[in-house]
This record gives C-alpha cells, sequence and structure tokens, in this order.
C-alpha cells in the first residue's frame, strides 16, 4: 500500500542524510532540471527572495502566463517529507482557495 504524502511528513525527520534532491544534483538519479545554478545553503534567509525571483521566471518559460501558485513545504504539518530547501511551481490550472 502506498504511503500518502501526509503519512510521509509525518514520518520524516530533519537529518543531514542524502535525499532524493542531493542525488539529483550530484546526476545520480535522472531529472529534467528546468532551472540550476551555484546560488544555495546560506541556511535559506537571503535564498528564499531568489527562489521566488526564479520560480517567476521558470513559470514564463513554462508559459504560466495566467498565474501560478508556489509552494514550500515546511514541518511535517505542512506536508515536508523531503528535508532540502525546496520550492513547488504550481500551475496550467485553476487553483482554489483556501489551498490544502
Amino acid at each position: 500500500m502506498a504511503t500518502s504524502e501526509k503519512e510521509a511528513a509525518l514520518s520524516a525527520v530533519p537529518s543531514d542524510a542524502q535525499t532524493i534532491f542531493d542525488k539529483i544534483i550530484k546526476k545520480e538519479i535522472p531529472a529534467i532540471v528546468v532551472y540550476e545554478d551555484d546560488k544555495a545553503e546560506e541556511r535559506h534567509v537571503e535564498i528564499l527572495g531568489y527562489l521566488l525571483y526564479v520560480a517567476k521566471i521558470v513559470a514564463k518559460q513554462q508559459g504560466l502566463d495566467d498565474g501560478f501558485r508556489v509552494v514550500i513545504n515546511d514541518g511535517p504539518k505542512g506536508c515536508q517529507s523531503v528535508y532540502h530547501l525546496h520550492i513547488h511551481l504550481l500551475g496550467g490550472r485553476q487553483m482554489e482557495w483556501p489551498p490544502g
């Protein structure tokens, strides 16, 4: 039986162990990377604004001119299951409110 995202997030524990994102960065597993550069890891203070800026660039590249949503999951109740700073860019359909 497949584990839901909620169950995965509730059972995940922050750790320095290698994540799927580390494996993607090291090119150990294939992935379609839509944006990548050398900015990272200053414990995320200044990088968050930069990530939002990059999200707008990627959204435009992906043709999301009618709008998009950016999601950052944080902690178990935020449904974070991979403890590596990343954003989710959602678009191409009508979003609903409230989310979640």
